[in-house]
């Protein structure tokens, strides 16, 4: 390894990571202050914490408030160590616009490669819904869906997408956000999801996602993905190696976790098994196409009428969530039966096909895929046989009803797949701990063995927010809507309305729509266009209003732009399925689960306002009273060092 590869004289009879903290101290105190950055004492200090943590190869809760620069820190340390290792790092964000910030042009990256003069080799790994499903768009031209503007999506394609010449170099197409004006109804129509049967499809290796996946796998330094689609690599891992496919993400020295606090959400979301009938139903009637024994044809049709019975069974015992579009399942004895019924045809099913690939009358490929799939689904069958051992719940869409089962040892499959790996993994917030202890997260994650450390914003809060709480008289929605339409008028736009709930979000878009006070104003709501084009356009009319579910974390508008933020309700955890096991595990729901997680998400949707040193405005929590529950002190506990909350006059 050539030592032109490292941004410094590397001396190989001395520790590396010992010179590349001396590189860091040299970038901190000379470089980048010679370039006109503001270098401070919280960011030397973070920079010798993580150090340790490289050096040791250990696990690291990173706690660092805003303006501390913290990026940096972990993108310096992460581009030596990728060189040292031969191995990319991967820096896995909590969603796609945290990823968009990262990579931007005139972002973290980006100032680095200017101001080192270094050549940095970073490549995104988005989630495989990000992209264009060629063989979903073509289901939506065959269906004459008339809500696509089908005309104009099939003119962005490449010409190689259906030519049989080679191709000559990657050129990547398909991406969410290529078509920042389909809303996300729109895109759903289009873009892959987990029922898509990659293997087989005859697009693959024209595909947007799989180029882009080839693309990526060859960054020599950093590889950004999200929190989910790394759990998903790490969920994958072992089932892809079987299947003779390549893992998601490539082999790589070192994981940081943006935004760490969502990683156990994240994990939740990838670790399970998905089973819908219609899939299922399309899966194994491949079988029937081959040359097969009667025996088999026989137990195939049973297995269909089995899956549609127990899928009967499964609506019925489905419960509506208020607030979220997964619905509970209520197990009982007629269900459990069902569901066993349902295994026993699966395992007699896998039987018959290891005496049929004895026979080599179905395609070996074929019958690799359909055994592995129904394996799958024979593992996901089995968590009901111990109903304690798992959580699930139930979605619908047009094709019917989609089943949702995961283990609930979440953290024990971290555990063994992740926390037990001798490598470094960084965990990057300004919100990590409750009341300075690390406890919630290292119990919500599995970590037993880790550094940590916290350091302050340095900003002065004191001066540059006021937060107020409104004396709620009703604390209905109407009352709400009417303080919020006052402070929007009152900073004239520039405000960021933050809601819970996607419920919370659409009924105050159809509300708004009918007050003509709000008519002076473009408010831009998050599920209407691709995500970075809203932020963007949020930044660009300083007078416009962006209102959201998932950016109480991550969003950067520094200036005028963004003077205000609302935050409808405290953040509290859904009542889905997933949060409920979790509650059930502890003796005190609410102090253990709820209200950690509230606050931690409460602490962040505050730090959406200031993002630097000259920023100003205010923060309005529409909290009401909520029983025997102190919300003032809820809310006091997580304000940022020198402000007071301060009552709003209505």
């Amino acid at each position: 390894m050539l030592a032109t590869q490292y941004p410094f004289e590397y001396d190989r009879t001395r520790p590396f990571m010992e010179q590349v903290g001396e590189w860091v101290g040299d970038v901190f105190y000379e470089i980048l202050p010679e370039a006109g950055f503001e270098v401070r004492d919280e960011q030397i200090y973070m920079a010798f914490q993580v150090e340790r943590a490289f050096a040791e190869k250990k696990t690291i809760f990173a706690e660092a408030g805003v303006g501390t620069g913290k990026t940096l820190v972990y993108l310096l340390y992460s581009i030596c160590y990728a060189r040292y290792k031969g191995k990319p790092a991967i820096i896995a964000c909590a969603d796609e616009s945290l990823i968009e910030q990262l990579v931007k042009p005139e972002g973290d990256i980006a100032k680095l490669a200017k101001h080192l003069n270094m050549n940095i080799d970073a490549r995104l790994a988005k989630s495989p819904d990000k992209y264009m499903c060629l063989k979903k768009l073509d289901h939506a031209r065959n269906n004459d869906d008339g809500s696509l503007p089908l005309e104009s999506l099939y003119g962005t394609l490449p010409d190689f997408v259906h030519s049989h010449a080679p191709m000559q170099q990657f050129h990547a197409y398909g991406d969410r956000r290529d078509y920042p004006d389909l809303n996300d109804e729109q895109w759903n129509k289009i873009n892959w999801d987990t029922f898509q049967d990659c293997f087989t499809c005859d697009m693959r290796h024209r595909c947007g996602q799989t180029l882009s996946r080839d693309h990526y796998r060859k960054s020599s330094d950093l590889i950004i993905c999200s929190h989910d689609y790394y759990m998903e690599h790490v969920w994958t891992y072992e089932a892809r190696k079987r299947e003779g496919q390549i893992p998601l993400l490539p082999e790589h020295c070192a994981v940081v976790f943006d935004e760490g606090h969502l990683l156990e959400s994240a994990a939740m979301k990838a670790l399970g098994y998905k089973m819908k009938h219609v899939v299922f139903e399309e899966l194994i009637s491949r079988l029937l196409q081959n040359e097969i024994r009667e025996t088999l044809a026989v137990l195939i049709d049973e297995a269909i009428m089995q899956s549609e019975q127990m899928f009967k069974h499964i609506r019925r015992q489905c419960r509506t969530i208020p607030g979220s579009d997964r619905k509970s399942i209520e197990l009982n004895a007629s269900l459990i039966r069902e569901v066993h019924r349902m295994r026993s045809v699966i395992a007699a099913i896998e039987e018959e096909l290891v005496f049929e690939s004895g026979l080599y009358t179905i395609d070996e490929y074929q019958l690799r895929i359909v055994e592995e799939r129904l394996e799958t689904i024979e593992i996901a069958l089995r968590l009901f046989e111990d109903s304690g051992a798992l959580i699930c719940w139930a979605t619908e869409d047009s094709d019917g009803l989609t089943l949702s089962v995961m283990p609930r040892n979440v953290k024990e499959v971290l555990q063994d797949s992740l926390f037990t790996q001798k490598m470094p993994i960084v965990f990057s917030s300004a919100t990590l701990s409750v009341d300075k202890s690390f406890q919630y997260l290292k119990d919500s994650l599995g970590i037993h063995d880790f550094l940590s450390f916290s350091v302050d914003s340095p900003y002065d809060y004191e001066h540059q927010m006021n937060i107020y709480v409104p004396e709620l008289q009703s604390g209905d929605f109407a009352e709400k809507m009417k303080i919020s339409l006052k402070l929007i008028q009152q900073t004239e736009g520039r405000a960021l309305l933050l809601f819970r709930t996607r419920e919370e979000l659409l009924q105050f878009k159809q509300l708004n729509s009918l007050r003509a006070e709000s008519s002076k104003y473009s408010f831009l709501y998050e599920g209407d266009q691709e995500i970075s084009y809203l932020i963007s356009a949020f930044q660009r009319d300083e007078h416009s209003v962006l209102c959201a579910v998932t950016l109480w974390e991550g969003l950067d508008i520094p200036g005028p732009s963004l003077s205000n933020v609302i935050i409808w309700s405290l953040p509290y955890p859904p009542l889905d399925p997933v949060f409920m096991a979790k509650r059930a595990e502890t003796s005190n729901p609410f102090e253990d689960v709820d209200l950690p997680y509230m606050l931690l998400r409460l602490k962040q949707g505050m730090g959406r306002l200031i993002r630097t040193g000259t920023d100003q405005g205010i923060v309005t929590v529409l909290a009401e009273a909520e029983g025997q529950h102190p919300v003032h002190e809820y809310i006091t506990s997580v304000l940022p060092k020198g402000t007071k909350l301060q009552k709003l006059e209505v």
